[in-house]
């Protein structure tokens, strides 16, 4: 094992879309471990969409970076030194690593061992992580998702929105439908992950494919994109609609004073509409029987997923960066381990 910690930390606040410019890698030794401490020699770690809200100064759902401070992410790894016996060595585990090649944990917070669930590690971080889990519970408690409801899902090419869709299918929704930017996208969204239609926001009348899309209305948003996309579905919801508040991906790089409001709130009275956000980790305790119930669905081939993962902790920065281009699609990870 390598002696030297490698990690990638924000070089100065971020303004508008973020570049590669804007963190720094740095690297270390590895510390030595305290009693009851664990390293962890992480195996892959997340590139999160979300994560930009935290570059900037500004209130978030969470406080904002500071220069020199690890940048956010998940990662998924085996444990190489132990101080606690609830951790010992060899243990496969998942935890909030920041991206960084090792991280130090005392089994406090966002970590866990990871049972055998027939499922490739990478999973851990993404479908059967944050993005899987926001997915579920999105669904299950926040729209309380009943049979036959009508459903549409933005950005429903990424991660979230792909689960979602199929999540939503697999509980009885009659009509699900993605939203996404590319011929690409589409196809595999309704060829793999099976939505009964894809919308490309990029070749048609948005306002136009929707109506089309749905001509007996909307149950169940389940928003990735942001306000404007909000906006202009509310007149298509059908009374007791209830949107869901996953991500603002269109948001992200706007200062405050540009984000676009939401000016069709009358609805909200006529239709008897919710909106809700989530923090998927209020979800936490029950993550281990969700999770066992979609790597049920990975091993029947029922629900799909895609990765897209560079390799080594020094491609992260342009990797994240693209995020917020539409290159490529699929679950960001960057793989710190080979094999």
């Amino acid at each position: 094992m390598t002696q030297e910690l490698k990690r990638i930390v924000l070089a100065h606040h971020v303004k508008g879309a973020p570049s590669p410019d804007d963190f720094r890698i740095e690297t270390a030794p590895i510390p030595k471990l305290e009693e009851g401490e664990f390293l962890v020699e992480n195996a892959y770690v997340s590139l999160d969409p979300g994560t930009r809200s935290r570059l900037s100064p500004g209130a978030s759902y969470a406080p904002p970076l500071q220069p020199g401070d690890t940048i956010d992410g998940f990662g998924v790894g085996e444990v190489v030194q132990s101080l606690n016996d609830a951790y010992p060595v060899g243990a496969t585990v998942t935890l909030g690593s920041g991206w960084a090649t090792h991280s130090i944990s005392k089994g406090k917070g966002y970590v866990g061992k990871l049972p055998d669930l027939g499922v490739p590690l990478s999973t851990w971080i993404g479908v059967l992580g944050v993005p899987g889990m926001t997915a579920y519970f999105g669904l299950k408690r926040v729209a309380q998702i009943k049979p036959d409801a009508r459903v549409l899902v933005t950005s429903a090419a990424g991660p979230v929105g792909a689960t979602a869709g199929q999540l939503a299918k697999h509980w009885g929704a009659s009509h699900v439908v993605g939203v996404a930017g590319g011929a690409d996208k589409c196809a595999w969204i309704t060829s793999e992950a099976g939505f009964d239609q894809a919308i490309d926001y990029k070749s048609v009348d948005l306002d136009a494919a929707l109506a089309n899309a749905f001509p007996k209305g909307i149950d169940v948003l389940f928003d990735n994109v942001g306000n404007a996309m909000i906006d202009r579905v509310l007149p298509l919801m059908r009374p007791g609609g209830r949107i869901i508040i996953s991500g603002q991906v269109a948001d992200y790089n706007l200062p405050p004073e540009d984000v676009p409001g939401i000016k069709n709130t009358r609805e909200f009275i006529a239709k008897r509409l919710r909106m809700e956000g989530l923090v998927v980790f209020d979800d936490l305790r029950e993550f281990p029987a969700a999770q066992a119930e979609v790597a049920g669905l990975i091993r029947d081939g029922a629900l799909k997923y895609r990765e897209d993962i560079v390799d080594e902790l020094d491609a992260a920065p342009a990797a994240f960066c693209s995020l917020f281009t539409g290159a490529g699609f699929g679950r960001k990870l960057a793989r710190l381990v080979p094999g």
